[in-house]
C-alpha cells in the first residue's frame, strides 16, 4: 500500500500539467493501480481513499469499465469512477 502522500491543490496542478482527483472507492476497501487499463492488468500498487492523485486526462474502456491514467503517486491505470469520472 502507498504511504497517503499529499500534496496542495497548487502543487499538483503543476504535476505533469494533470487534475487532481480524490480517491474514494465507496467502502473500506483500497483502490488497485494497475499497469494498464483491465482487471487482468497486474496490479502495480494501490491506494488508500482520501489519497490525492493526478489524472493525466488520456481514458480507456476495458472489461466493461472506464479507466483513467495517473501519474500521481503513482503511475497506472485506475478505475475511472474511484476518481469520481461519470461517463
Amino acid at each position: 500500500m502507498m504511504s497517503e502522500n499529499k500534496m496542495s491543490e497548487q502543487e499538483l496542478e503543476n504535476v505533469n500539467g494533470g487534475e487532481y482527483r480524490i480517491v474514494n472507492t465507496g467502502d473500506y476497501r483500497d483502490a488497485a493501480i494497475r499497469s494498464y487499463p483491465g482487471l487482468n492488468a497486474p496490479v502495480v500498487a494501490t491506494l488508500s481513499n482520501g489519497t490525492t492523485a493526478n489524472s493525466t486526462g488520456r481514458f480507456a474502456f476495458a472489461d466493461g469499465r472506464n479507466w483513467a491514467e495517473i501519474d500521481y503517486p503513482v503511475r497506472g491505470w485506475i478505475k475511472g469512477a474511484i476518481l469520481g469520472y461519470a461517463y
